[in-house]
């Protein structure tokens, strides 16, 4: 198979080294005599997989013993019902930053439960810029603080935690993982897996205990935080390959020095596209300096007719998924985890010879 990196903002790319693993363990796991499909949720097996899984993932992310880790479905946005129905407990009012499409998204639903208070807004500046911190808008009344780490579309990445006195829930889809955070700093994490965790389908919570167990009347059992902790995320038949697939992502970081190591190789990464871009009167990136995404870099081609063409011959050249979203338009490269330096030099060195041909 030729060699090819996949650029896409999620389903994202896997460790090769990963993808070997599993594919040695499909047909049959652990001498178990089936898939890793296959077996039970309940058996031995899987439970000694997903305990394994959750003890590497919370060495990985120093996470204290006062958070449950959950393994759940329904992706991140589920999430932005299940944040408001457990973290409300009994208020009425919440602080939204609004820095982009899931930021957009989460406010829309969390509107469905309470007050919506949107302490900061980039849309004016089409999600390009965060304001200062000391100018957001902040409800002393609401129960909690929510905001999205890193815009995977625009490309819009906070360098800091606000700093606020009530619990603070983050969507933390395309960033976990990809350098050490400050877990004390939370009330609420969560991140969909399809980004820097492994397969799509699974989802992992990281919630304080002090704020579990007391939701908005008459939500759906399942929508509890306590029903999962106090189930160990089996109430029902969790999503078992791609917790297990996570699991094997967690032991690569692991081997690769954990998320110090991640934090060098990610800022290198970022830095030398950026620096390709920004050293070209060819290519262009609208976001503020100091915001830029290390995970997801969009970039526009000074003539917009030429977009097809860079698409296809980049396709042709082994570098998938470039495509922008529809809403920012020219180009977007995720550089996950999995994606390493010589993906992105092969990406840089594509983007020269381009612009020598076309520029």
């Amino acid at each position: 198979m030729t060699q090819a990196y996949n650029f896409s903002a999620g389903p994202a790319m896997l460790p090769r080294e990963v993808l070997h693993k599993i594919q040695s363990e499909l047909l049959e796991y652990q001498n178990s005599k089936a898939s890793v499909m296959e077996i039970s949720h309940r058996g031995v097996d899987f439970m000694e997989a997903a305990e394994k899984s959750e003890q590497d993932f919370r060495e990985l992310l120093s996470i204290p013993e006062n958070y449950k880790v959950l393994f759940l479905q329904g992706g991140a946005s589920a999430q932005f019902s299940m944040v408001p129905i457990n973290l409300l407990r009994g208020g009425f009012k919440a602080s939204y930053a609004n820095t982009g499409h899931w930021s957009v998204k989460a406010i829309a639903e969390a509107k469905r439960y309470c007050e919506v208070n949107v302490c900061t807004d980039s849309t004016e500046n089409n999600f390009t810029n965060i304001d200062d911190f000391q100018n957001w808008d902040i409800d002393e009344d609401a129960s909690y603080l929510h905001y999205t780490p890193n815009e995977t579309i625009a490309g819009l990445e906070f360098d800091y935690v606000p700093e606020v006195s009530m619990p603070i829930a983050a969507d933390m889809s395309s960033t976990i993982l990809s350098r050490p955070i400050d877990v004390s700093k939370f009330g609420v994490i969560y991140a969909g897996a399809q980004k820097n965790i492994g397969p799509s389908g699974l989802t992992i919570v990281i919630v304080r205990e002090d704020l579990i167990g007391e939701v908005v009347k008459h939500q759906p059992k399942l929508f509890d935080y306590s029903t999962q902790a106090h189930n160990d995320s089996m109430f029902n038949t969790p999503a078992t390959f791609p917790w297990y697939a996570a699991g094997r992502v967690f032991e690569w970081v692991k081997d690769k020095g954990g998320l110090n190591a991640m934090q060098t190789i990610n800022k290198a990464k970022a830095e030398s596209l950026y620096r390709a871009i920004d050293s070209s009167d060819f290519y262009s990136n609208p976001v503020s300096s100091r915001y830029r995404s290390w995970m997801n870099v969009p970039f526009l081609i000074a003539d917009e007719k030429l977009n097809i063409t860079f698409l296809e011959r980049s396709k042709e050249a082994g570098l998938l998924a470039l495509k922008g979203h529809r809403s920012v338009g020219g180009m977007r490269a995720s550089i996950y985890n999995a994606m390493p330096q010589e993906g992105v030099d092969a990406l840089i060195n594509f983007m020269n010879d381009f612009e020598k041909d076309f520029g």
